[in-house]
Protein backbone atom coordinates (compact mmCIF):
# COMPACT_ATOMS: atom_id res chain seq x y z
CA UNK A 1 0.00 0.00 0.00
CA UNK A 2 1.39 3.13 -0.81
CA UNK A 3 0.39 6.77 1.28
CA UNK A 4 1.76 10.09 1.96
CA UNK A 5 3.12 10.79 4.71
CA UNK A 6 6.29 12.98 6.61
CA UNK A 7 8.45 12.35 9.98
CA UNK A 8 8.64 15.81 11.59
CA UNK A 9 11.47 16.35 14.67
CA UNK A 10 9.93 19.66 15.90
CA UNK A 11 10.99 20.65 20.17
CA UNK A 12 13.07 16.82 20.94
CA UNK A 13 10.07 14.85 19.43
CA UNK A 14 10.23 12.94 16.32
CA UNK A 15 6.56 11.87 15.01
CA UNK A 16 5.01 11.12 11.96
CA UNK A 17 1.64 12.21 9.81
CA UNK A 18 0.19 10.52 7.65
CA UNK A 19 -2.79 11.57 5.19
CA UNK A 20 -5.79 9.59 5.29
CA UNK A 21 -9.32 9.95 4.13
CA UNK A 22 -11.60 12.58 5.65
CA UNK A 23 -14.34 10.24 7.17
CA UNK A 24 -11.56 8.42 8.99
CA UNK A 25 -11.75 11.15 11.05
CA UNK A 26 -14.94 11.21 11.81
CA UNK A 27 -15.27 8.20 13.99
CA UNK A 28 -12.41 7.73 16.79
CA UNK A 29 -12.34 3.80 16.92
CA UNK A 30 -11.53 3.92 13.13
CA UNK A 31 -9.06 6.95 14.01
CA UNK A 32 -7.41 4.79 16.10
CA UNK A 33 -7.31 1.86 14.64
CA UNK A 34 -5.60 3.89 11.27
CA UNK A 35 -3.18 5.65 13.23
CA UNK A 36 -2.02 1.72 15.31
CA UNK A 37 -1.44 0.29 11.40
CA UNK A 38 0.58 3.17 10.49
CA UNK A 39 3.25 2.64 13.46
CA UNK A 40 4.30 -0.14 11.32
CA UNK A 41 5.84 1.72 9.43
CA UNK A 42 6.58 4.50 11.75
CA UNK A 43 8.03 2.50 14.55
CA UNK A 44 8.46 3.85 17.69
CA UNK A 45 7.04 7.28 16.56
CA UNK A 46 3.79 8.51 17.60
CA UNK A 47 1.84 8.71 14.72
CA UNK A 48 -0.70 11.96 13.74
CA UNK A 49 -3.23 11.55 10.64
CA UNK A 50 -4.30 14.26 8.40
CA UNK A 51 -7.36 14.95 6.08
CA UNK A 52 -8.45 17.67 4.21
CA UNK A 53 -11.90 18.80 3.66
CA UNK A 54 -13.44 19.95 -0.03
CA UNK A 55 -12.06 23.31 0.61
CA UNK A 56 -8.44 21.82 1.11
CA UNK A 57 -8.68 23.22 4.78
CA UNK A 58 -6.61 20.20 6.82
CA UNK A 59 -7.69 18.51 10.10
CA UNK A 60 -5.41 16.73 12.16
CA UNK A 61 -6.06 13.60 14.64
CA UNK A 62 -3.70 12.32 17.45
CA UNK A 63 -1.61 13.11 20.29
CA UNK A 64 -3.62 16.90 21.35
CA UNK A 65 0.65 18.76 21.22
CA UNK A 66 1.13 17.27 18.16
CA UNK A 67 -2.01 18.04 16.56
CA UNK A 68 -1.76 21.68 17.72
CA UNK A 69 1.39 22.07 16.67
CA UNK A 70 0.79 20.53 13.37
CA UNK A 71 -2.36 23.32 13.21
CA UNK A 72 -0.10 25.88 12.71
CA UNK A 73 2.09 24.61 10.08
CA UNK A 74 1.63 25.37 6.36
CA UNK A 75 0.32 22.41 4.55
CA UNK A 76 3.43 23.29 1.99
CA UNK A 77 5.99 23.80 4.81
CA UNK A 78 5.14 19.55 6.13
CA UNK A 79 8.28 17.45 3.98
CA UNK A 80 5.37 14.91 2.36
CA UNK A 81 6.79 11.78 0.35
CA UNK A 82 5.41 9.19 -0.28
CA UNK A 83 5.42 6.05 1.58
CA UNK A 84 5.07 1.59 0.84
CA UNK A 85 3.72 -0.17 3.55
CA UNK A 86 3.65 -3.69 2.79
Amino acid sequence: MRFHGAIIREQGVTFAVVVVRRHVLDNNFEADKTAASFRQAFPGMPVALMAQDHCGNPTYYGRPDISRFLAGVPLGAIPWREYTLN
